[in-house]
């Protein structure tokens, strides 16, 4: 049995071989500027978190809570992402430590925004665009949509 692979007319002799290399060894081809499948699904996954924190509006704070009803901060990101099929560690620093570190110019909706004073994060939530983000800020609050208030502040993209 022979397989056939279509190589477009655009691919150079060089690509082609490249393709069909790729083929024999059964790995995947990507053409240029076109998403990865991974960041692909990093970038749904997020979306989803964002949509779960977005429903959360007006849930109350409660410090050590990760859902369904009551949050703390790091309960919010855990619950967001579990939702969505990411799994998460449970405090803002052990997220902080387990997500892939983007710049500020690299953020994009659904990532993880890390509050932090010297080495230490004391606070997360998910970036919502727009310089805002969804959190549960503190005792006698609710899960809201808040502008980004500090500029001592570290971005996580959740693998």
């Amino acid at each position: 049995m022979t397989a056939q692979i279509h190589v477009p007319s655009l691919i150079s002799r060089a690509g082609a071989v490249s393709a069909l290399t790729l083929a024999a060894v059964g790995g995947s081809m990507l053409a240029p500027g076109a998403a990865s499948e991974a960041h692909a699904a990093t970038t749904v996954h997020a979306g989803k978190a964002l949509k779960v924190a977005a429903s959360k509006r007006g849930a109350p704070y409660r410090y050590g809570a990760a859902g369904p009803s009551r949050f703390d901060c790091s309960g919010l990101t855990l619950y967001s992402y579990k939702k969505a099929g990411k799994k998460l560690p449970r405090t803002a620093q052990q997220q902080y430590n387990k997500s892939k570190h983007v710049s500020r110019t690299s953020r994009q909706r659904g990532d993880l925004v890390f509050f932090h004073s010297g080495g230490s994060v004391y606070h997360v939530g998910i970036y919502a665009g727009s310089g805002k983000i969804w959190h549960s800020p503190k005792s006698g609050s609710v899960v809201r949509l808040e502008k980004i208030w500090s500029k001592r502040v570290w971005y996580g993209r959740v693998r």
